[in-house]
């Protein structure tokens, strides 16, 4: 395939590490358009634009700065394991997100809608970081030009699921899911961990289905806690009213 002009402004090497970029975050931004799909389902239309922009936009920002410093963050102990609990949590609190009743208690505006997502998105970037950073090998170019193609990517796919999620809400069930397999997975494979504990094949997929269960299972108890107060108090309210007349 002839590339043209761009053979001449860059070396083959880096066309073919910058496709490499390409692909590892086309295959691992999926997650990340279910993540970002779930924080922006009950914000207003036009924010909801803005959401998937700046959402996508500030994933790959921080991505960029992880892969930057990407010996110092693997230096941290047991990053991977707080990062699979809070991906745990995360992943409740989007679920009670995703249905009528459970929205006017989580993520309401942009802002926060764009919190939720990088916190989540930091602890499931580790893998993707390290991927990245193994082909760039110190290239801030190369890094720029293969974490920015994601971005459209990203905006596309998670516009397509939160459509999708006010059609179908089994999608929101399948996104937590696996959102709590994930956090599993990074538990389970953490390296302060990996030298103590040696599961098998499938006492490891037992535990990332048990995990993506309980998500869903902690999720719908939340979710029946906060319709009962809500209705609990609206009927004090109206007794009151009922009172005062």
């Amino acid at each position: 395939m002839d590339i043209g002009p761009l053979r001449f402004i860059f070396p083959w090497t880096f066309l073919w590490d910058l496709l490499n970029i390409i692909i590892i975050n086309l295959i691992l931004s999926g997650d990340n358009a279910i993540l970002l799909a779930m924080a922006v389902r009950w914000l207003p239309p036009d924010l909801r634009k803005k959401g998937f922009v700046f959402g996508a936009g500030a994933a790959v920002a921080l991505r960029i700065v992880l892969t930057l410093i990407i010996a110092q963050v693997l230096a941290i102990p047991c990053i991977k394991l707080a990062g699979g609990i809070v991906l745990l949590w995360i992943a409740v609190k989007l679920f009670v997100q995703g249905f009528p009743g459970g929205e006017e208690k989580e993520a309401a505006t942009l802002l926060q809608a764009i919190r939720i997502m990088l916190i989540a998105d930091l602890t499931m970037s580790l893998d993707n970081v390290i991927a990245v950073a193994g082909v760039s090998q110190g290239n801030i170019l190369l890094l720029l030009l293969g974490l920015g193609t994601s971005i459209p990517f990203v905006i596309f796919t998670s516009g397509l699921l939160s459509m999708l999620m006010d059609r179908y809400p089994i999608i929101i069930y399948i996104g937590a899911a696996i959102l709590g397999r994930l956090g599993a997975e990074m538990m389970v494979t953490d390296p302060v961990l990996t030298p103590y504990i040696s599961l098998p094949a499938f006492a490891r997929y037992g535990f990332e289905a048990l995990c993506a269960a309980g998500v869903i299972l902690a999720g719908r108890i939340s979710l029946k806690r906060l319709i009962g107060a809500d209705r609990s108090a609206e009927s004090t309210g109206q007794s009151r009213g009922e009172i005062e007349e």
